[in-house]
């Protein structure tokens, strides 16, 4: 099952590609050593066998035939090369060749022949030889040679050697082929076996990790953490399915209840005005819990972005200072903006706006009586950073993570009004501005800071 999957795998076809590839720049390589050294040897010899031949023409000019047969004679007892000189009739006359070579009967050229026996060597061939000839002006015929057999058994070598390599190659495209393949396949059958799993089973089951810290261990970490995040997508899906079934169910409740007893009682138009009231309160509590919701997935879904703009921080927390200053009265308190140089961030001025809204309300609604809200915007290491500090009990260390989610509320929050959600819409712009939030102890109280990716030219830009 295996072995049919990896022969039919992309990978198998890679491989032998690139392997063929390889095997063509290998028999590529070989053939220009060959060409190139051949063409070296047979250049020497072209050039030896010439001026060989120029000497002994030289020879005849100065002395006739009798200088040219004493040169030759000489040349060949030498073991200088071959050579032959033959009448007109091709008849030898002098030279250590018996008999002028069959084929080479022209005035002139030059050519490879190789010799007979006796002059055979040791793989029962006679040597190859790089001939010239010509005819001399009394109708003799010269001929000039070298041997050149070295260069045919060298030419046997390069063949062997192609041999060899196309077999090696061969050998190697099958073998590793078939193994990279077999690891590749392998590793996505162990990545396709936990999906099926997965499908089956539900998100418990995770990849395999084999320690090797290759490629496919980082995938198999990206698809866990993918599959993490999903779970935890998942349990946030059904968490919030729950809240808002509780959350719905006691205003919901309510309303039967009074509408209910409305029914069974007179009509009186004040205790009927009353109900209307509270009814139309309890519903409000419902579409701003629902509207809540709604905006907070526009934020996670919508690409907003591209709507982005220069927008001064300063000016927004002024603003939400402006409207929440009379909420923070009411209790005795005030809230104060600290900061008055321009800071400017690329974002939505809207969205900035109700994050930092809910901030500074939680900070009231949770603070003490009397206590002070600050709200400082500066920046730290080219980075834009909003502060909103309270002087209140703060928020357990336990619970610094979970207050995000949304519709989650501790326990000492469930009297004040409100749904949870307001940091979980704090929380999702944050991430579309790719800002990041921290909670630390003010002492007394809670301090959360918004810090805003490191942004040099917007120092420098004014709102649009």
């Amino acid at each position: 099952m295996l072995l049919a999957k990896t022969l039919r795998s992309s990978t198998f076809k890679l491989a032998l590609i690139s392997i063929g590839v390889f095997g063509a720049i290998v028999f590529a390589l070989f053939g220009y050593v060959y060409w190139s050294t051949t063409a070296f040897v047979l250049s020497r010899s072209d050039s030896a066998v010439e001026e060989e031949r120029t000497s002994l023409r030289t020879a005849y000019d100065a002395d006739g035939r009798a200088g040219l047969i004493r040169a030759i004679e000489q040349r060949a007892a030498e073991a200088r090369g071959f050579y032959l000189l033959a009448d007109a009739s091709f008849n030898r006359v002098a030279g250590n060749l018996k008999e002028w070579p069959e084929g080479l009967r022209s005035a002139e050229g030059s050519a490879e022949f190789r010799l007979e026996a006796p002059h055979s060597n040791a793989s029962g061939r006679g040597p190859l030889l790089r001939a010239r000839w010509e005819t001399l002006p009394a109708g003799f015929h010269m001929l000039v040679s070298k041997d050149i057999d070295d260069l045919g058994r060298f030419a046997d070598k390069i063949y062997d050697a192609f041999g060899f390599a196309i077999l090696f190659i061969i050998a190697l495209a099958a073998a590793a082929s078939v193994g990279v393949t077999r690891r590749t396949v392998g590793r996505i059958e162990s990545i396709n076996a936990t999906s099926r799993a997965i499908m089956e089973s539900g998100l418990g089951r995770r990849i395999t990790l084999r320690g090797t810290q290759d490629e496919w261990d980082y995938l198999a970490q990206n698809l866990n953490s993918m599959l993490d995040r999903i779970e935890s997508l998942m349990g946030e899906v059904k968490q919030v399915s729950d809240n808002v079934a509780h959350d719905l169910r006691t205003p919901l409740t309510r309303m039967r209840g009074r509408l209910e007893k409305a029914s069974l009682m007179e009509r009186h138009s004040e205790r009927d005005q009353s109900l209307v009231n509270d009814t139309i309160a309890d519903l409000d509590d419902v579409l701003r819990m629902f509207s809540s919701l709604t905006r907070i997935s526009q934020i996670e879904t919508a690409n907003l972005t591209a709507t982005f703009r220069a927008v001064n921080l300063v000016e927004i927390a002024t603003q939400v200072a402006e409207l929440f200053d009379a909420a923070a009265e009411e209790r005795g308190g005030r809230v104060e903006v600290e900061g008055d140089q321009p800071v400017f961030v690329a974002g939505d001025r809207d969205l900035l706006f109700d994050a930092l809204s809910n901030l500074v309300d939680n900070a009231i609604k949770h603070g003490i009586d009397g206590g002070r809200v600050a709200v400082c915007v500066g920046q730290k290491e080219g980075s834009a950073v909003v502060t909103v500090s309270d002087e209140g009990p703060g928020i357990p260390s336990g619970e610094t993570e979970r207050v995000f989610k949304r519709f989650y509320r501790l326990e000492r929050s469930r009297r004040t009004p409100g749904n949870g959600l307001g940091l979980s819409l704090v929380a999702a712009v944050a991430r579309l501005h790719g800002a990041r939030i921290s909670l630390s102890d003010n002492a007394p109280g809670l301090r959360m800071e918004l810090h805003f990716p490191s942004t040099p030219r917007m120092a420098q830009t004014s709102p649009l």
